[in-house]
């Protein structure tokens, strides 16, 4: 018999690893409803011709493609069979696939529904995505984002208002992060001021690897592009530059890496009097990949632990105009869940009480006691406390074993006496103190502790 499994890059989440995820998705809708964002939810499977060429070279390689339905060689390109050719194929035999993120996505409803929202159109959506990935530590081929957007503005204020979402939602976690911010067009300023222009996606490409492989590593990778080494050596001369005012005149010839930078001081004037708990800097190398990204690009990491962006994000000028839409600038960010979920446990900062599912356990010593057990639990849950019921009456030493693997912090010892009475005679398990009381005494005491 086949031992069960489950694909490489996923993984099963047992009841406490679901509630300390819920945690986190519920600490960061309580900031995204705060600063007035509404929910969205999108199918788990798009249209490939909605995904496709909307990620760069880099992303497309790494959709999940669904073949077609029944028989789906039946209409596949022939030729493209028979050489081989697995990108011509692909077309002819899928016609769908898992998203990628969240954000092509919400740029395609927004589209499609268009005639019935009011602009700037803000929603939040925490929602599973999957990509072909090379599975490792932090990175799995399916994984939870949370994503923040609003479509149909061009104002920085919500540049402004994203850096303080994270800034707040991370705070609420007691994780300490940095939130990193550069924009897409100082970027470009880089690539004018090295005189590559034409080569500007190559340039983003490699420098967006530059935490994992170093600068050795852009380097080789700009170089193996088809960069030619004085430009390398102007983009490494940038990319070491500390500060905003320091780029001024190195983007003097570049009206797009000027206003890259004017965008850039608009946040932070807007930030200036904003008591931010966490820290924020201009980072020059921050290139967030995506080929949609056009302004301001955000990236959040943990301050006191390895891993890689638990966060990140940026401004779209025209997104939805792929499908047909033009005109329509967004901004967005998205909240790692699986990553902040590893930070969270490796650093010990979920709060205790999220393993206490069940308040109480009624442990009985025999059938009459049991019944009278099992009206006691309808009264206890009418009044609001979790209840559960050990499913058998007999020796207690087993009972209360159960309840203290489950970590249940009360367990109410329930005999002929407790029966008789109508009480409950209830023990903490971490102190260990005990006392009896009637169900709805019990109850009121329960809920308070």
């Amino acid at each position: 018999m086949q031992k069960p499994s489950i694909p490489e890059g996923t993984r099963d989440l047992g009841p406490e690893q679901v509630r300390k995820r819920t945690y986190i998705f519920d600490t960061v809708r309580a900031v995204f409803v705060k600063f007035g964002f509404q929910p969205l939810e999108t199918p788990a499977m798009e249209n490939l011709s909605t995904l496709t060429g909307k990620y760069g070279e880099e992303g497309d390689k790494l959709l999940f493609k669904i073949l077609n339905n029944g028989d789906f060689l039946s209409g596949a390109d022939a030729e493209a069979l028979a050489t081989k050719n697995s990108g011509k194929l692909t077309s002819s035999i899928a016609k769908r696939g898992l998203r990628y993120d969240l954000t092509v996505p919400f740029a395609r409803y927004v589209v499609m529904n268009r005639g019935t929202l009011s602009f700037p159109f803000k929603r939040y959506q925490i929602q599973p995505v999957w990509r072909a990935d090379r599975p490792q530590r932090g990175r799995y081929r399916e994984f939870f984002q949370c994503d923040v957007d609003v479509i149909g503005s061009d104002s920085l204020l919500y540049e402004a208002e994203l850096v303080q979402i994270y800034d707040e939602a991370f705070a609420k976690m007691k994780l300490p992060v940095v939130i990193k911010i550069n924009n897409r067009k100082v970027l470009f300023g880089i690539a004018e001021a090295a005189g590559i222009a034409d080569r500007f996606m190559d340039m983003t490409v490699a420098i967006d690897k530059l935490d994992k492989v170093g600068i050795d590593g852009v380097r080789k990778e700009l170089s193996e592009r088809g960069i030619p080494e004085t430009a390398i050596s102007t983009i490494e001369k940038i990319l070491a530059t500390p500060d905003l005012a320091a780029l001024k005149p190195i983007f003097a010839n570049s009206e797009s890496g000027l206003k890259g930078l004017k965008e850039l001081e608009r946040v932070f004037q807007l930030l200036s009097k904003s008591s931010l708990q966490n820290e924020l800097k201009f980072d020059i190398t921050l290139a967030r990949g995506l080929s949609y990204y056009t302004g301001c690009i955000f990236e959040v990491s943990a301050k006191d632990y390895q891993m890689g962006s638990i966060g990140g994000g940026g401004r779209y000028a025209d997104l939805t105009g792929v499908f047909g839409v033009p005109g329509l600038s967004g901004v967005g960010v998205s909240f790692g869940a699986d990553r902040i979920y590893d930070v969270l446990e490796g650093l010990n900062l979920f709060p205790e009480n999220l393993s206490e599912s069940v308040k109480i356990m009624l442990a009985s010593f025999d059938e009459p006691a049991f019944d009278y057990a099992f009206q006691c639990a309808s009264e206890l849950r009418a009044a609001g406390v979790s209840v559960e019921i050990y499913p058998e009456p007999g020796k207690l030493k087993k009972q209360f074993e159960y309840a203290a693997k489950r970590g249940i912090p009360f367990v109410a010892i329930i005999g002929e006496s407790e029966t008789a009475a109508q009480t409950l005679t209830i023990k903490d398990q971490k102190s260990g103190e005990q006392w009896t009381a009637t169900v709805a005494a019990a109850a009121e005491r329960l809920l308070a502790s």
